[in-house]
């Protein structure tokens, strides 16, 4: 099995790399949708802005491979929020695959962005989701029909979604101990 991890433009591309390897998985790190179309299922990981990594995949033309592809897709907090249809991020149009908006956390009380652990509750049949995950995040899905996962911070929001072969967590398993790597092992099971 080979996963490639979609070099988007943004960061964090090592730890989600190191993660997986610790895991015995080979992956690759790549812009070039040849070498992509080679692995078996795909990461799109989560650090930057969405408008960089719109644009950065538009360049790139991935764009319409990663909306079009059958491959099982792990989207990882901004790699989430791209699965959408909007992020008010840079006023950004994503890729459309999820419907629903990206929001920004809004707060007087609390600080922005959410950062360190917090609960994720998995609804039926992904209650074997339940468990805390790292976060590092100042946009937020609203409320979509595709949520499978929700945490709260400021609100309620959807930290796991899953729609045909897509998967998106709001937060970091690359940063998430054991509990991120049990996640790992389920998106890889999915394969």
């Amino acid at each position: 099995m080979k996963i490639g991890i979609v070099d988007c433009g943004g960061a964090n591309l090592n730890s989600i790399y190191y993660s997986l390897s610790r895991l015995g998985i080979n992956t690759v790190i790549s812009s070039s949708r040849t070498e992509l179309e080679k692995a078996d299922g795909l990461i799109l990981p989560g650090v930057g802005s969405a408008g960089v990594v719109m644009r950065y995949l538009n360049d790139k033309k991935l764009d319409n491979f990663i909306f079009n592809t059958n491959k099982m897709t792990l989207g990882i907090c901004i790699g989430m929020h791209i699965l959408f249809d909007y992020s008010e991020e840079d006023d950004t149009q994503c890729l459309g695959i999820i419907n629903g908006e990206i929001k920004k956390f809004i707060s007087t009380d609390l600080s922005i962005p959410q950062m360190g652990w917090n609960y994720t509750e998995g609804l039926d049949d992904y209650k074997h989701l339940s468990n805390y995950y790292y976060f590092a995040n100042s946009f937020y899905s609203d409320n979509t029909s595709r949520a499978v996962g929700y945490s709260n911070y400021i609100n309620k929001f959807t930290s796991v979604v899953k729609q045909d072969n897509y998967i998106g967590c709001q937060f970091h398993p690359e940063k998430s101990s054991l509990a991120g790597e049990a996640f790992l092992k389920y998106f890889i099971n999915q394969i």
